[in-house]
């Protein structure tokens, strides 16, 4: 038995537009997460390993 392929619903008009607008905020914010913290403990614990 096959299952039915379910349509993909398409966004138009305003909530297109909403939609759209929200990704580009988002995607402008993506590059601003800082990890600097996260891999100096990350090199200190492969030094400490020894790796």
């Amino acid at each position: 038995m096959a299952i039915a392929i379910k349509s993909i619903p398409v966004l138009r008009d305003k909530p297109a537009q909403v939609f759209t607008s929200a990704v580009a905020l988002n995607t402008a914010k993506k590059s601003s997460v800082d990890f600097s913290k996260q891999s100096v403990v990350a090199s200190k614990i492969l030094a400490k390993a020894k790796i």
